[in-house]
């Protein structure tokens, strides 16, 4: 039986929102996006993580405190949805016998072996979504679709499957995550945004990684992507010495995903491209 998806309702939010995904147990990106966000007088009420708190890099317990603590907003993703039902794979959905399958079972098993107890019960009251209203836009905070919490969703992936998305969950505005690369879809009235992930790079040759800050300044919503630089190194070298995946660690250096695996053809075409907005 499937499990019941859960949606938490939250207040209208008003003023700038900083908007992210994938953290995935890198702690320096996340230490370094917290300093931007008060750079940009953004409170961290105003900050929504798209989930995967916990993921390939080295530091679950850290990053998770650093959420928990601060109140950001995050909805589960699939490493959080396992990692508190205590399932034996991330939930990724990765092709069997793949590269990232072959992977997962390493770093899923050190974030499972890893992960404080006391964070658990945290983690089980997650939302599967969040709802607001947005610059007057009704929005929807998703992992990869309203569907499946893990279904990649591209800026290639075709409109109707975007367009049922925004059917079914009564969205305007859909924030999504999962897929790890920043984009943008504007058709028919409604918005799909994914500001990226911070805790890997976005597969364009370039350590920097991504997240995305929305504004309704008078009313009207505009939105920017944005990229930074972090402690790569240090992260890698974590990585290294926590026995992780080594490709994935290189990963951090080189800007390079190991593989395409998870790509649609567009998305694969653009390994190692600068990414413009």
């Amino acid at each position: 039986m499937e499990r019941e998806k859960t949606s938490k309702k939250l207040e209208n939010l008003k003023g700038k929102l900083l908007i992210f995904g994938g953290v995935y147990s890198n702690l320096q990106a996340l230490e370094v996006l917290l300093e931007i966000a008060e750079e940009e007088g953004i409170p961290a009420s105003n900050m929504i993580c798209t989930g995967d708190i916990v993921g390939y890099c080295a530091q679950p317990n850290e990053c998770l405190e650093l959420i928990k603590e601060k109140k950001i907003k995050s909805i589960a993703g699939n490493v959080e949805i396992q990692l508190r039902e205590e399932q034996e794979d991330c939930g990724c959905d990765f092709t069997d016998g793949g590269r990232c399958d072959i992977f997962s079972k390493n770093w899923y098993a050190y974030a499972q072996q890893k992960l404080d107890p006391k964070f658990i019960p945290w983690l089980k009251e997650m939302p599967d979504f969040l709802e607001f209203t947005y610059a007057g836009k009704k929005t929807r905070v998703v992992h990869g679709s309203f569907h499946h919490t893990s279904e990649f969703i591209f800026k290639s992936t075709g409109w109707s499957k975007k367009a049922k998305n925004f059917k079914d969950s009564d969205a305007e505005l859909i924030i999504a995550g999962h897929s790890g690369l920043p984009f943008y879809d504007n058709q028919e009235g409604s918005l799909w945004i994914n500001p990226g992930v911070i805790g890997m790079p976005a597969n364009d040759g370039e350590t920097d990684v991504w997240f995305g800050i929305l504004d309704d300044e008078n009313g009207d919503l505009s939105f920017e992507f944005l990229n930074y630089e972090y402690d790569y190194e240090l992260a890698s070298s974590l990585m290294l010495e926590n026995n992780l995946p080594k490709t994935y660690a290189e990963t951090l250096k080189t800007g390079i995903w190991d593989n395409c695996e998870i790509l649609p053809e567009a998305e694969t075409h653009n390994q190692g491209k600068a990414i413009e907005f």
